[in-house]
């Protein structure tokens, strides 16, 4: 298992720098940040200053839409910066949350998607597109980055399966991602394609220590943020074709706030239980750290990426970097040997 994180474009942008240093110097393998122009800064150059401030990380927004940039934007924007990282970009791509529901906009659909995909690899390999039936193309362009595709619902995940090189969940649930992988795996046999070649990442926040009560308070909020998902989930697909472990907690759920998007200690998360948080983040001591994550190594989790947002920032690197990373690293470096 690789690890990464993502970080949340509220902090200052010295943060941003400071932060991204600090992860790679820990050795985590990539770094993330979300995409959400009007809640917060513009993501696209902090990934300019994160590129020109590490070596080796692997960068990404986590995750960016169609609907928000044109995709002739989007891919002029990954291949100039792709060169300005000497080739380290990862696309993180979804059908659109935040950044489209706070302009009261809604997710773009799933075959819009593969096809905003499938332009974004021709126009960033320089190849020639039909755009609104203009031929278009980035002449100047290199190469393709690698497309890692976000989602939770069978169609998306099935899709993943086809075209994607990585896929995002945002949980860390073992049997939920059971549940996931097992549609990415399908569509990945359906088009010909090996599954295990397909990188699956778990994403979610974590908070080490021993009170639990502590712990559980810093994350709550991150649930609520899948609940969005979720209830648009039970819009397009019925609650018996869905987990119960994924839908059941949303029953309660209130209005949501997306003024107070991820944020610790947020009214939107009042309805979520202490059972879904252990369930979708990771808290406790060290020790349950590295158990739950060897857990999801067993169900093909082959990237853990830390939410890095709910405060302590710093202190969560440094604990990760000499108490959790060195873990997997040795199992790493075995299989490279």
């Amino acid at each position: 298992m690789r690890f990464g994180i993502t970080l949340k474009p509220d902090i200052s942008v010295e943060r941003v720098v400071n932060l991204t240093r600090q992860a790679e110097q820990a050795g985590f393998e990539y770094g993330w940040i979300f995409d959400s122009h009007v809640l917060w800064k513009e993501p696209f150059p902090l990934l300019t200053l994160m590129a020109v401030n590490s070596r080796r990380m692997k960068l990404g927004p986590c995750v960016t839409n169609p609907a928000v940039r044109d995709i002739t934007v989007m891919s002029s924007l990954f291949a100039t910066l792709d060169l300005i990282s000497n080739h380290r970009m990862q696309l993180g791509i979804g059908r659109g949350d935040s950044s489209r529901r706070v302009l009261g906009k809604k997710p773009v659909t799933p075959s819009e998607l593969e096809q905003s995909i499938a332009d974004f690899r021709a126009l960033t390999s320089g190849k020639s597109i039909q755009y609104h039936h203009v031929s278009t193309q980035l002449s100047w362009a290199t190469g393709a980055p690698p497309v890692w595709v976000a989602g939770y619902g069978p169609k998306v995940l099935n899709m993943a399966g086809r075209v994607a090189d990585g896929v995002i969940l945002q949980f860390a649930d073992p049997d939920l991602i059971e549940w996931c992988v097992s549609f990415v795996h399908q569509g990945a046999r359906e088009a010909g394609r090996d599954p295990k070649a397909i990188e699956i990442m778990a994403a979610a926040p974590v908070w080490v220590a021993n009170d639990l009560k502590v712990a559980r308070e810093r994350v709550r909020w991150f649930p609520a943020l899948v609940s969005n998902h979720v209830v648009d989930l039970l819009s397009r697909y019925k609650a018996e074709e869905l987990p119960s472990a994924l839908t059941s907690y949303v029953h309660s759920r209130g209005a949501y706030d997306y003024q107070h998007h991820c944020e610790v200690g947020s009214d939107n998360s009042e309805f979520v239980s202490d059972e879904v948080v252990d369930r979708f983040c990771l808290v406790g001591p060290v020790e349950a750290h590295i158990e739950k994550l060897r857990v999801l190594e067993g169900v093909g989790v082959t990237q853990f990426n830390i939410y890095l947002m709910c405060g302590e920032e710093e202190e969560t690197l440094e604990t990760y970097c000499h108490e959790v990373l060195p873990q997997f690293q040795a199992k790493l470096a075995g299989a490279a040997s």
